[in-house]
């Protein structure tokens, strides 16, 4: 190691006090709680918040101690972990574990979206058109190639081995690559106006594009697999978008305890931009490309931001379907009856009520009670994330996850 003695330092202290938090009796409960949630056994309702863009303001950049950036992104990642455990108090597993990356290049399409920025630093980006005629694609477009840097993902490791000293175990860890977005990656070239005006306009030549970055995608997923690049994603592991991976149906029966699969992982897909698509649409432009992908895996989750409640009959067509999401635009009764107890009903609150000037917990506690009486007699989960700005007030994320708990606690009696 070449790190500074003062960033050691402060990375093991950080390390044995995480080792400490992940050794409590309650994270090996939550973990089986998560285990029978993603089975569709458990019939308590699970919350999850994720700060996300909000983190800056819980915890800003001058909270960190290192000046190494390996060591800053180690120590960052600690004290998340003890921020969870400490303040936000949600249903996250705190895991003891530290991975490092089995590392992928990857050469990239030979185009990539282009950004016209607000000035406000937070501000939403508006993508320009870098694909404006049919004949762009195919001229501009290549073929991406992914090479594993078996050298680099060796040094990682045993650089972290040594920064760590056997304070916390250390895992080689391979991707999960289990995130399918085509639809919303080809808007980002195409531009998301001129992307639904295709569908009624260009529909056979969209169709080739669609079907080109999904060929590219199989192709790479079955290089990564077969160089075993790849790594389970069934513990304490983010999935969909938003979920914790706990179960015992992954990976399969079959597996050699080594060489993973796609059929041993949770794969996921979205199409974000399709919110306002109708349903015959949806399923002709995206998820005929997107269940070529989920096929390959061993169970599944779908959708983000989008609204699916009017859309549940082409969703079902997905193999090995577990995880919906239900973003704050969908009718919450239509969706908890398209779902019913087939699916985890994974709910996601509107994070602007964190957002807002005034800070109103009873609005929260509100629109939590709602939300579990429209989803009675689903597998629910409370997920709270996109959470861009907390106007100033982190201790608003603490508070969200205690009064969803308290309803979780008063609905179940």
């Amino acid at each position: 190691m070449n790190f500074p003695s003062k960033d050691v330092s402060i990375i093991r202290d950080l390390a044995k006090r995480v080792a400490e938090v992940a050794a409590l009796p309650e994270q090996a409960e939550k973990a089986e709680l998560w285990r029978q949630h993603n089975n569709l056994e458990l019939k308590r309702p699970l919350v999850l918040i994720f700060p996300e863009g909000s983190w800056r303001e819980a915890m800003p950049g001058d909270v960190l101690q290192t000046t190494d950036p390996t060591c800053r992104g180690y120590e960052r990642d600690l004290r998340v972990r003890l921020y969870h455990h400490e303040h936000l108090k949600d249903d996250n597993v705190i895991s003891g574990t530290v991975h490092t990356p089995i590392v992928v290049h990857n050469s990239g399409y030979g185009v990539s979206a282009h950004t016209t920025r607000p000035k406000h630093p937070t501000g939403a980006a508006g993508y320009d058109t870098v694909i404006s005629t049919e004949e762009d694609f195919f001229e501009k477009v290549r073929k991406p190639e992914v090479t594993v840097d078996w050298e680099e993902s060796e040094r990682r490791y045993e650089e972290a081995c040594a920064l760590f000293d056997g304070i916390l175990p250390v895992e080689k860890k391979g991707g999960s690559y289990s995130g399918f977005a085509v639809v919303d990656l080809f808007s980002q070239w195409r531009g998301f106006g001129q992307l639904l005006l295709d569908l009624a306009d260009r529909p056979e030549w969209l169709h080739r594009c669609l079907q080109f970055l999904t060929d590219c995608t199989l192709a790479n997923l079955d290089k990564l697999e077969a160089e075993g690049a790849l790594g389970l994603n069934n513990k304490k592991d983010y999935v969909g978008s938003g979920g914790v991976g706990y179960t015992d149906q992954l990976p399969q029966s079959d597996f050699d305890g080594t060489h993973v699969r796609t059929r041993d992982l949770w794969g996921f897909a979205t199409a974000q931009i399709f919110s306002e698509v109708s349903p015959a649409m949806h399923e002709e432009f995206a998820l005929r490309y997107e269940i070529q992908f989920l096929s390959r895996f061993g169970l599944n989750c779908y959708g983000c931001c989008e609204p699916l409640h009017l859309k549940m009959n082409e969703v079902r067509k997905i193999p090995r379907l577990r995880r919906v999401s239900m973003s704050p635009y969908v009718d919450l009764a239509k969706g908890a009856e398209e779902i019913g107890d087939q699916y985890i009903y994974s709910r996601k609150p509107n994070p602007a009520i964190l957002a807002s000037v005034a800070w109103n917990p009873d609005a929260v506690r509100k629109s939590t009670r709602d939300d579990l009486e429209k989803t009675r007699g689903c597998i629910v989960e409370l997920i709270m994330k996109d959470t861009h700005t907390v106007n100033g007030e982190p201790h608003r994320l603490a508070e969200w996850v205690r009064i969803a708990k308290e309803e979780v606690d008063a609905f179940m009696n």
